[in-house]
């Protein structure tokens, strides 16, 4: 088959690579079509893979947003014209899904956000399929499919990944270190218009708590406040997750990165204004993410879950225990994924 995988974010990069590597092997012809925001194409490098960069998405608010989404839509018309593929693949893309529709082309989704419901509405009546995790709590009709795992399991699953300490030595730490990791995220994505992170108090309390245990190390989609430069993460994107799995404790604004470190066995605690279904299943099953409105009740409730866990001595013991359960407790994503599009595509044929 010849399969176009579109890369809107830099987390979609991490959750293709190995289906795209594998397909790859089993001898697909793959395209990869990249949204140029923030490190992605610094990812793609990294990982080298060629890509064609459909726009750069950089503006505010769904006005704003116009001039990138026609942008994009006549870059993807015009790869899909010369490649003609027989499926696109997106994390919920109006690009790919509207193009599938052109080319007469299979389209296949993978999706984990519930409240992305403005860009659904555009999105979900040109697709094929719709696999989402089995904690996905809304219902999305006959198209979806429910598969128990998650997209960090994707990339993050032992036969996928093992942590490299030379990440630790590179920036002066050991295994054996305790140290924090604060994720701030920009509030630009569509589904997160019209809405506020963590205060700048609650940063600073945050800080003042942890760096009294370690070190603190703070990762932002947006320029971070002049105070808090001096935490700014040092090491390459693609070696974040070696820093992820040796830390003590995450903190912020990502659902990805709190998933994330509960497949890593690190504890994480979330802070959003929607909630997510796999992080809620995070906590009430494994007991690794802890989520927290952002509202001024839920923020003063994250410091104090902050204070509460990092004075646990055994936190990261604790938190390997509860990270190997929760990988055995659900399947090979990577494997699902590659089965899944090659059967569909066989249906197809």
């Amino acid at each position: 088959m010849k399969i176009i995988v579109e890369i809107g974010h830099p987390a979609h990069v991490h959750h293709f690579k190995n289906m795209i590597w594998e397909l790859k092997k089993k001898g697909h012809e793959i395209l990869v079509c990249a949204v140029d925001k923030e490190v992605s194409l610094d990812l793609l490098d990294a990982y080298g893979f060629k890509y064609e960069v459909l726009g750069v998405n950089r503006g505010k608010g769904i006005i704003g947003k116009i001039p990138f989404f026609i942008e994009s839509e006549l870059k993807m018309f015009s790869i899909a014209r010369k490649f003609k593929p027989d499926m696109f693949i997106s994390r919920g893309s109006p690009f790919s899904a509207h193009m599938s529709r052109l080319f007469r082309s299979s389209s296949i989704s993978f999706n984990d956000t519930e409240h992305s419901t403005i860009v659904d509405s555009i999105v979900f009546p040109f697709m094929d399929a719709i696999l989402t995790p089995i904690c996905f709590k809304r219902d999305l009709g006959a198209k979806q499919i429910r598969y128990k795992g998650n997209h960090e399991l994707a990339y993050l699953h032992p036969d996928y990944f093992s942590p490299n300490p030379g990440t630790l030595q590179e920036i002066g730490l050991t295994e054996n270190d305790t140290f924090s990791v604060l994720r701030f995220v920009s509030w630009e994505a569509n589904h997160d218009v019209g809405q506020t992170g963590l205060t700048l108090e609650t940063k600073r309390e945050a800080i003042r708590i942890l760096k009294e245990y370690g070190r603190v190390m703070i990762t932002s989609e947006k320029p971070l406040d002049a105070e808090f430069e001096q935490y700014r993460v040092s090491v390459s994107p693609e070696k974040m997750h070696d820093l992820l799995y040796y830390a003590t404790l995450l903190y912020g604004e990502s659902a990805t990165m709190a998933s994330e470190c509960a497949i890593l066995g690190t504890h994480s605690i979330f802070c959003d204004f929607a909630g997510r279904g796999y992080t809620d299943e995070e906590e009430e099953k494994y007991d690794l993410v802890y989520n927290f409105k952002l509202d001024k009740g839920g923020q003063a409730s994250s410091i104090e879950k902050v204070s509460e866990l990092i004075r646990n001595p055994s936190l990261k013991e604790e938190g390997r225990k509860k990270g190997e359960y929760l990988v055995k407790d659900m399947i090979d994503v990577t494997a699902y994924m590659v089965d899944y599009v090659e059967n569909y595509g066989k249906l197809i044929e």
